[in-house]
C-alpha cells in the first residue's frame, strides 16, 4: 500500500501568474485549504491562512499568487509506503501534504480525513473479506469478547451445534450453550493456544482456543471447533497415501535396472538406488535438481514437449552399455512429467534374444509369403458368371479400378452380387495378399459399431477386455475394408468414417493413442445415398469421398440373357454340395425362371435352384420342384399370354398378394426373427423392414 493508493487527485493547475481570486474560487469549488502553484514543476503552494491575511490587509483580489506563495514546502514522494506515511501524520502538525511524482510534478493532496477514509474503507473490506472466509469453512469458528458475549458465529458452528448463527450474536455463551461455555478454558498469557477435546450434543469435537486483543486493552478469545471423525478420515486417507508411497518406491526400486521420475519442469523428483550407484551420484544430490544439467545422459526433455514414448540407442557408461526408455506422465490430455527407465543389465541376453526374434519374423514371413502363393484367390472376376453386355463391361470397369487406391461404392439391389464384386476387386488389385474385411453396417447394434470399427482401449468401459481389442480397420490395415449397406450408418459413425478417409488415422473407444492406418475403402448400399444425402441421414461430404467410382450392378430382371446361365451354373454348385444327380432343368422350369421377376436377384435364384435340388427325382428339376411363388408366376403368366389382353396391374396386385403371405409364413416359421426371415427370403433386413411397413405388417 503506497501513498498514491489514498491521495485527492488536484482537478485543475494554479500557476504563480494566477490571481489570488481564481485561487479563491478554486477554494470554494473543491473545499481544499491548501492549493499547490506548479509552473514546469511545483514552486509553492496558497493556503487558507495566508488568504485571511491578505483579505486583513487589504490586498487586491487581482494581485497575481507568485509574491504570496509559501515555498518551504515538504512534499511527499507517490512511491512513499504506508509506514512511513502512518509515522509521517502521527507527528506533523501539518493538515495536508503535498504528493509529487518523481519529476516534482503534483499527483494529489493528502488529508488526514484521506487516511482515514481509507483506513475505514480497507478495514470494511478486510471484515467482508474476513467473514467471507470464515463462511466458506467447514471448521465451526466463534469469536467471544472478554465478557464471553459472542462477537461472531459461522454458519458452520450454527450447523455443528444446532443453533441459528443470527440469534446467537451479542448474547453470553453461558446464556445460548452453557455445556460449551464450561468446556471452554480461558487460554493463559503463558499458553496463548489451547486444544481440548470437547462433547457438544453428542459429537466429539477438537476445539483450538487462542486469544486475541481488542480495542481498548481488552482479550478476546478465538474458538475453532473441527469434527473429528472428519479429522480422523484425513488422518487414515494421509497414513493410506504414505502406505501406497513407500510400496511404488519399493515397486520402482526393484522393477528396474534404473528409474528417474522428473516433473513438467524437468527437476527430478525420484532415483532409484540402483541408477544412482550406475552413475556413481549420490541419491540426495540429485533430488530437487534439473536432469539436463546432473543427468544429461537420460535428458528426458523431447519428452515432455512431445508426449511422445522412444527408446535410445545403445548408450555406454564406465564401459558398461545401456539402453534409456523415456515415457511421459499424463494427467487427461496435459504432460505432467516423465520416466526414464534404464536397463543395462543382461543387455547381451536380450541381444540374443531379439536376434532370435528377428530370425524367427524373417521365417514366418518367408512361410507366410509362400503360403499366399499355394492358396488362390476365393473370388475373382472370372467368378462372376455372365453373358450380359452391361454386365460384361462392368466387370471391365471394375478391373480398371481394381488396380488404383480410390474408393469404390458398388451399389445395386439386394442379392445382385455386390459383396461378389468387392472380393473381385481385392482379388484383383495390388493388395490382393493383404486382408480383405467386411463389415454390415446394418447388422451391427448402433451402440456396437464404434468400438467395432476402431476398437477399444483397455479398459474403455464395463464389460470389455482388459487387454483392449483391435477393430476392423485394425484387422484390415495394408488391405481392403468392405462396408456393406453403409446407407445404414448412424450419423457420428459417418464423420469419424470421414475422418479417417482424409486423415487416415483414428483413436480407439477410450484411448489417447493416434493409429496410422493403410485401408483400402469399398462401399455398397442397396439405398439411393443422394436421397438420405437430400433427407439429411447421410452426410453429403462422406458421400462425394465414397462416390470416388461408383459401380452400378443391374438387377436379374434386366439380365434375362444370364438367367438360365446362372441357374445351370448352380445346378453343378449345389449337386456337389448335396450329394443329388441332377442333369437339367423341365422346359416349364425354364420358361417359369425366365418370367418371374426376381425381387430377390441372384440370391434369390440361387435359393430357388437349392430348394429345387433337395425335392428333384429323376435327375430332372420339374415346375412342382419350384416355390410356390415361381408355380404360381408361371401360370399367371401363360394365362395372360392366353387371355391376350392387358392385366398388368391384376398381376401386380397378385404378386404383391403372394409376396405378403410369404412374407407372413416365413416369420411364423422364424418366430418372427426379422434376422432370421432376412436370410431365408434373400433379402437384407432394411429390405425387409421396408416390405414390412409397405405391406402393413409392422
Amino acid at each position: 500500500m503506497q501513498v498514491k493508493d489514498m491521495v485527492s487527485p488536484v482537478p485543475f493547475h494554479l500557476r504563480p501568474s494566477d490571481t489570488i481570486a481564481t485561487a479563491v474560487r478554486y477554494m470554494l469549488e473543491t473545499k481544499f485549504t491548501v492549493l499547490p502553484v506548479q509552473d514546469s514543476e511545483l514552486v509553492g503552494v496558497f493556503t487558507n491562512s495566508i488568504l485571511y491575511r491578505l483579505i486583513l490587509a487589504g490586498v487586491s483580489l487581482d494581485e497575481p499568487l507568485e509574491p504570496y506563495l509559501k515555498q518551504d514546502l515538504i512534499t511527499i514522494p507517490s512511491d512513499t509506503p504506508y509506514e512511513e506515511i502512518e509515522e509521517l501524520v502521527r507527528n506533523s502538525d501539518v493538515g495536508t501534504g503535498i504528493v509529487v511524482d518523481p519529476d516534482k510534478r503534483v499527483v494529489g493532496l493528502l488529508t488526514k480525513t484521506d487516511i482515514v477514509m481509507f483506513l475505514l474503507r480497507s478495514s470494511t473490506l478486510l471484515r467482508e473479506q474476513l467473514e467471507t472466509l470464515l463462511q466458506s469453512i467447514t471448521a465451526g469458528t466463534l469469536m467471544l469478547d472478554q465478557e464471553r458475549r459472542i462477537l461472531y458465529a459461522n454458519s458452520a458452528f450454527a450447523r455443528i451445534t444446532g443453533t441459528d448463527a443470527g440469534i446467537l450474536a451479542s448474547k453470553s455463551l453461558n446464556e445460548m450453550l452453557p455445556e460449551l461455555d464450561a468446556e471452554i478454558p480461558s487460554p493463559h498469557d503463558g499458553d496463548p493456544f489451547v486444544s481440548k477435546r470437547v462433547l457438544l450434543n453428542g459429537t466429539p469435537l477438537l476445539a483450538q482456543i487462542c486469544a486475541f486483543s481488542m480495542l481498548g486493552g481488552e482479550t478476546g478469545i478465538i474458538v475453532v471447533f473441527q469434527e473429528l471423525t472428519e479429522l480422523e478420515a484425513i488422518a487414515e486417507e494421509l497414513e493410506s497415501v504414505k502406505k501406497w508411497r513407500n510400496r511404488l518406491h519399493t515397486v520402482l526400486e526393484h522393477a528396474y535396472d534404473g528409474v528417474v521420475l522428473v516433473d513438467e519442469q524437468g527437476m527430478i523428483q525420484f532415483v532409484s538406488q540402483g541408477l544412482s550407484e550406475f552413475f556413481r551420484i549420490d541419491q540426495q544430490q540429485l533430488i530437487h535438481q534439473p536432469i539436463s544439467r546432473v543427468l544429461p545422459q537420460l535428458d528426458v526433455s523431447g519428452t515432455l514437449e512431445s508426449g511422445l514414448s522412444d527408446m535410445s540407442p545403445p548408450m555406454e557408461m564406465n564401459g558398461i552399455p545401456y539402453i534409456l526408455k523415456r515415457i511421459p506422465i499424463r494427467a487427461g490430455d496435459q504432460v505432467i512429467g516423465a520416466v526414464g527407465q534404464v536397463m543395462f543389465r543382461q543387455l547381451k541376453e536380450l541381444a540374443e534374444m531379439a536376434k532370435r526374434i528377428h530370425l524367427l519374423e524373417s521365417q514366418v514371413a518367408y512361410y507366410r509369403e509362400e503360403l499366399k502363393k499355394q492358396i488362390p484367390v476365393k473370388y475373382g472376376l472370372g467368378s462372376i458368371t455372365t453373358n450380359d453386355p452391361a454386365m460384361l463391361r462392368l466387370k471391365r470397369t471394375a478391373s480398371q479400378a481394381a488396380k488404383g487406391r480410390s474408393t469404390i461404392l458398388i451399389r445395386g439391389e439386394s442379392g445382385t452380387g455386390k459383396e461378389l464384386f468387392a472380393h473381385a476387386i481385392h482379388a484383383e488389385s495390388g493388395r490382393r495378399n493383404g486382408p480383405f474385411i467386411s463389415v454390415n453396417c446394418a447388422a451391427i447394434p448402433e451402440h456396437l459399431l464404434e468400438s467395432e470399427f476402431f476398437g477399444y482401449a483397455p479398459g474403455a468401459f464395463t464389460g470389455a477386455e482388459r487387454s483392449g481389442k483391435p477393430g476392423k480397420f485394425d484387422l484390415a490395415n495394408g488391405g481392403t475394408l468392405f462396408l456393406d449397406e453403409i446407407g445404414d450408418m448412424s450419423p457420428g459413425l459417418q464423420a469419424k468414417l470421414l475422418r479417417v478417409l482424409e486423415e487416415r488415422e483414428f483413436y480407439r473407444v477410450g484411448g489417447t493413442e493416434r493409429i496410422q492406418v493403410d485401408v483400402r475403402i469399398l462401399a455398397a448400399t442397396h439405398q439411393s445415398l443422394e436421397d438420405l444425402v437430400a433427407r439429411g441421414v447421410f452426410r453429403e461430404d462422406l458421400f462425394y469421398r465414397l462416390n470416388v467410382i461408383s459401380l452400378d450392378i443391374p438387377p436379374l430382371r434386366e439380365r434375362g440373357g444370364d438367367i438360365l446361365l446362372l441357374a445351370r451354373q448352380f445346378v453343378q454348385e449345389l449337386q456337389l454340395e448335396h450329394g443329388t444327380a441332377v442333369r437339367e432343368l423341365d422346359p416349364q422350369v425354364e420358361q417359369a425362371l425366365l418370367t418371374y421377376h426376381w425381387p430377390g436377384n441372384v440370391r434369390e435364384l440361387r435359393n430357388c435352384i437349392e430348394r429345387a435340388l433337395t425335392f428333384a427325382e429323376d435327375g430332372w428339376i420339374r415346375l412342382s420342384d419350384l416355390p410356390s411363388s415361381l408355380r404360381s408366376g408361371s401360370h399367371a403368366r401363360i394365362e395372360h399370354k392366353r387371355a391376350g389382353n392387358d392385366s398388368g396391374a391384376t398381376w401386380k396386385h397378385k404378386r404383391e398378394q403372394e409376396e405378403r403371405e410369404m412374407i407372413i409364413r416365413i416369420l411364423e416359421t422364424c418366430a418372427d426373427n426379422k434376422s432370421h426371415a432376412a436370410k431365408q427370403l434373400g433379402m437384407s433386413r432394411s429390405t425387409l423392414y421396408e416390405k414390412l411397413k409397405k405391406y402393413n405388417l409392422s
